[in-house]
């Protein structure tokens, strides 16, 4: 067989023949060629049908899978383009959550403009930076490279969530951002230029994670340490979710508002303003709680991946049908936005390097997961040199996006695993539809009426969205922990002892704020010690602190290992197994570290 025709995944991108390498400039434009004008390279022989077919009780369920399409095969120019967008659909949900929570109220409480420009410039960084981890660099004389070289987008980690909500609560108590005479929070831009300023310091330390090699880092950080600490994160993130269900998270939320203004939510002069809790509201958000259902029950393989979007656009009809939607915002929208639009002074704020730095080893954590599984699902080797050297690149690129995003004016970005679920379901693990998922977060970006729309987008139903994606979070973590821990004696004890004060902090989020006394004028110590209540009040951080410290002092107990007559140790179980990826094994197929069904 020619190695042109040889399937690309069992051929390394990194062992690629030198002829496959350096093709002339004949050999390219003859490609090029017959991509653009034939129809085998426009369209191909692919079964369009199957991403379209529902998944209904009386109809044929299809008998033959559809073809693989591995990391460097040729594939049809459209269906690169459909499978793009369907990724780029995946995404969308979980990239925009983040800068609508972190800029709205709870967060920086910025104006609608600086919101619509957040979202707007989330899409374009997301789609800008998972080129690097697509295309993998090598670093010139290094055996290091910097990205995956597989289909690893990237998204702002909801692990910032949590932490810059307190974070923007401590600022405010201390006079960092401006308050009102009632003490109603006022916009607070110079607080948001201090979290992206503080991240871009702190992505440095995931960097330097990405030079340890990743058998070592999974002994630091294994299962049991990264299981819990992810499950937190989602659970802390679910109380926003349900309060904008309910009808909004900001001051409105309160049993007793600050100022009539807020007696309705989101306040009084919004159109179809209710009070917070009633039952108008609690329907729209269960409106794309149950669509997402039915996606996921009857809907097409190309529905079962964005049964999110689907969900958030049944929501939208429906909103907009009865009376819910502000369109101001959207008609004041400029047609087109790009990265620096908006700018933010850039400082690094004391208090929240701690958390942060808690923050980017999560994100490592989650990254080697998430790689892992992209590779299994990809059909490509999970373990050797060429595996090894994608987990460094791909922690490296993702060290290096969290600089350039913040640069950006975005808080840290990390790989994703919506889009695991997209390459099982599709079997396309091709880069090609990799690329045009950037290209088309990139255009959804710039085109600045399209992020209005979505800031526009009444709270219940964003609440029914990011309910469901927080909670996802949650389960993935439970995943980690149900396949990776055995659950001995040992590793009962450390999660308890982590989760005990994991949740407290989670429920009683301001248990930790008179512990300190100190009111002198010593910034320094101040700082010091608002750093300490920062990360003690942020459940995931104690939990994670906890358990590894636990993990790494316990000794391992003499009824945990099984040995031989000869003594040999035949089954270690408080050692890590052998699969520390977050991966979990059901009946139906395996499930990632963020929850999505593999294969």
């Amino acid at each position: 067989m020619d190695e042109d025709q040889v399937p690309s995944q069992i051929i390394p991108d990194d062992l690629t023949p030198p002829r496959r390498r350096g093709r002339g400039l004949s050999d390219r434009l003859h490609g090029a060629k017959k991509a653009l004008f034939t129809r085998e390279g426009l369209i191909g022989n692919y079964d369009y049908a199957f991403l379209f077919r529902p998944n209904l009780p009386f109809m044929k369920k299809p008998t033959q899978p559809a073809p693989f399409f591995g990391l460097n095969d040729r594939m049809p120019i459209l269906l690169a383009l459909l499978l793009g967008f369907q990724h780029a659909l995946a995404m969308l949900a979980g990239i925009i959550t983040p800068p609508i929570i972190m800029s709205g109220a709870g967060g920086a409480n910025l104006s609608t403009g600086q919101t619509q420009y957040l979202v707007s410039t989330a899409l374009i960084v997301s789609g800008l930076l998972s080129v690097i981890q697509i295309t993998r660099f090598h670093i010139y004389r290094t055996p290091y490279y910097i990205g995956t070289g597989l289909i690893s987008v990237v998204g702002i980690s909801f692990a910032i969530i949590p932490v810059t909500t307190g974070a923007f609560s401590q600022m405010y108590a201390n006079g960092f951002c401006p308050s009102a005479a009632d003490g109603t929070p006022l916009p607070c831009p110079d607080g948001y230029g201090a979290v992206i300023g503080t991240a871009a310091v702190c992505a440095l330390l995931e960097i330097l994670i990405s030079f340890v090699p990743p058998r070592i880092m999974l002994r630091v950080f294994p299962p049991i340490v990264t299981g819990p600490t992810v499950m937190l994160i989602g659970i802390s993130l679910i109380q926003s979710g349900f309060q904008n269900w309910a009808g909004g998270a900001g001051l409105c939320a309160e049993a007793n508002p600050p100022s009539d203004f807020f007696a309705l939510c989101p306040d009084i002069t919004a159109p179809h303003a209710l009070p917070w809790g009633s039952a108008e509201y609690l329907g729209l958000g269960f409106s794309v709680f149950v669509a997402i259902i039915l996606c996921e029950r009857y809907g097409a393989p190309i529905m079962k991946s964005t049964s999110v979007v689907i969900g958030l656009l049944t929501g939208c009809i429906i909103a907009a049908a009865t009376g819910y939607f502000d369109r101001s915002g959207i008609d004041s929208a400029p047609a087109v936005s790009f990265i620096w639009v908006e700018t933010f002074r850039l400082t690094v704020y004391g208090p929240l390097v701690l958390p942060m730095m808690a923050v980017f080893i999560i994100c490592a954590c989650e990254a080697i997961g998430d790689i892992t599984a992209t590779c299994d699902v990809s059909r490509i080797e999970v373990e050797g040199k060429i595996y090894e050297s994608r987990i460094q690149g791909g922690v490296l690129a993702d060290g290096i996006n969290g600089v350039l995003a913040a640069l950006c004016t975005i808080t840290p970005m990390t790989t994703f695993a919506q889009n695991n679920g997209v390459i099982a379901l599709t079997r396309c693990a091709n880069r090609s539809a990799g690329y045009c998922c950037c290209f088309f977060l990139v255009v959804m970006g710039i085109f600045a009426k399209f992020a209005a729309s979505l800031v526009a987008i009444p709270s219940p139903v964003i609440g029914g969205m990011t309910t469901f994606l927080f909670c996802a979070v949650a389960v993935s973590g439970i995943a980690i922990i149900a396949r990776g821990v055995p659950f001995n004696r040992r590793n009962r004890f450390i999660l308890t002892a982590a989760l005990a004060l994991g949740y407290g902090a989670t429920l009683v989020p301001t248990y930790f704020s008179r512990v300190f006394k100190y009111s002198g004028d010593n910034k320094g110590l101040q700082g010091f010690l608002d750093a300490i209540v920062l990360i003690m009040e942020t459940g995931f951080a104690v939990t994670a602190i906890m358990s590894m410290a636990l993990n790494l002092t316990l000794p391992v107990e003499i009824e945990d290992v099984v040995t031989d007559t000869d003594g040999d140790v035949l089954r270690d179980d408080a050692a890590r197994p052998a699969n520390t990826t977050g991966k979990e094994m059901t009946e139906e197929g395996s499930v990632d570290a963020k929850g999505d069904k593999l294969a």
